[in-house]
């Protein structure tokens, strides 16, 4: 049995317990990789299917804005807050959303320390612990974590599952031994190393990140974003479009028990193979959801064309709407420096042609939405039932 980490003993709170110090990366033994040679190749495929479609679509800006949205509402969720893109969506345009305050706030934090992560690496830093300390002060300053230490490595002990550290389902390195085992992480992350494929490196890192779980708070949204991150560091990936919080979320309890066997029994094998089919399905469905994406816009744009005089206008909103899919008359007219009225006669000409949906039923501070747009983006978003 490949041994994955050693248990040392730990006082926390006048009782002693058992903390995993997890091995440094790459696995001893080697990975077994014939077995999922395979389920490798469909999962390299459908990055490469994924990356060619990014460079096709009309914006691959607007793509991934959409996106990187999807994913923190996803990610944050699985920590077990109940938003919905359109409250984000709301959140954003400065309207109120259906929820507390706190867990759209939490979902925009994450949005942020994605775009923050992007463009730190874009202006050529690395990826490395100095970026992820960045993203998660970004992530936590804010909202419910604002007093977890924003951008600082925990200086206390933390554990996962249970009431305290002694009848915790996991408990992490304690803090003595946490900076030994961040330095080795970092050095997997730089590790020049042929026969480690980027997929695998970022199947790999991602455990190992939640392993030792080195932030009070954010662990878990923060290891789900240093997968495209990775990808896209290793050149896999032109832009940080793959983001797997849809498959965790929705094959959870096979998630939290790979990770731990990965812990307990050295499993690495096993969280592969959950790892590559998360990759393959993910990039599949992303693909196809661009496509369908590129089909919706053009089949709108071609109804919109034919409509008289006030198609102009109505074209301009349509692309305005690709990028906000719920907007109100006044947030366009400022946008797009055009007068209310005719914004709110190319959305009238919307509404009538089926594109948009106005959803407050009100008469006055009307809501529009790109509601077929919505409906790509939205599946698999609705919020996990408390646990």
């Amino acid at each position: 049995m490949r041994i994955s980490g050693e248990y040392v003993e730990t006082a926390v709170a006048r009782e002693t317990v058992r903390a995993f110090v997890p091995a440094p990366l790459p696995p001893v033994p080697a990975l077994d990789t014939r077995p999922i040679l395979a389920l490798y190749d469909r999962a390299r495929g459908a990055i490469g299917q994924l990356d060619g479609v990014t460079t096709v679509f009309p914006s691959a800006p607007l793509f991934l804005f959409m996106y990187v949205r999807k994913e923190a509402l996803l990610s944050s969720q699985i920590e077990g807050t109940q938003s919905s893109l359109s409250d984000l969506l709301l959140f954003e345009n400065d309207e109120i959303p259906q929820i507390p305050i706190d867990d759209v706030t939490e979902v925009s934090n994450y949005v942020a320390a994605i775009e923050h992560g992007i463009a730190r690496m874009r202006g050529g830093f690395p990826l490395s612990l100095r970026l992820i300390r960045e993203m998660h002060e970004v992530l936590l300053r804010s909202g419910r974590g604002a007093s977890k230490q924003p951008g600082e490595f925990r200086t206390s002990q933390n554990w996962i599952g249970g009431t305290r550290p002694g009848n915790a389902l996991f408990v992490p390195p304690p803090p003595n031994r946490l900076l030994d085992c961040l330095s080795a992480f970092e050095a997997f992350l730089h590790r020049d190393d042929p026969t480690m494929p980027p997929l695998l490196r970022a199947g790999l890192a991602h455990v190992q990140f939640e392993t030792i779980h080195p932030f009070l708070d954010g662990n878990g949204r923060l290891g789900r974003l240093l997968i495209p991150l990775l990808l896209c560091d290793a050149g896999a990936l032109r832009e940080p479009i793959l983001y797997l919080s849809l498959f965790f979320k929705s094959r959870r309890s096979d998630y939290y028990r790979l990770l731990q066997e990965v812990r307990q029994a050295g499993g690495w094998e096993a969280w592969i193979e959950f790892f590559l089919t998360g990759v393959s399905e993910t990039a599949e469905q992303a693909a196809d959801t661009a496509r369908q994406l590129m089909i919706l816009f053009e089949t709108d744009r071609l109804a919109l064309r034919d409509r008289g005089r006030a198609a102009t206008s109505a074209l301009r909103v349509q692309e305005f709407l690709q990028r906000r899919p719920m907007v109100t008359i006044q947030s366009a007219a400022k946008t797009l420096k055009l007068s209310i009225p005719t914004i709110g006669k190319a959305l009238d000409l919307m509404v009538s042609a089926g594109i948009v949906h106005e959803v407050t039923g009100k008469r006055r501070n009307r809501l529009f939405a790109y509601s077929k747009y919505l409906a790509l983006l939205d599946k698999g978003t609705e919020p996990l039932p408390p646990v």
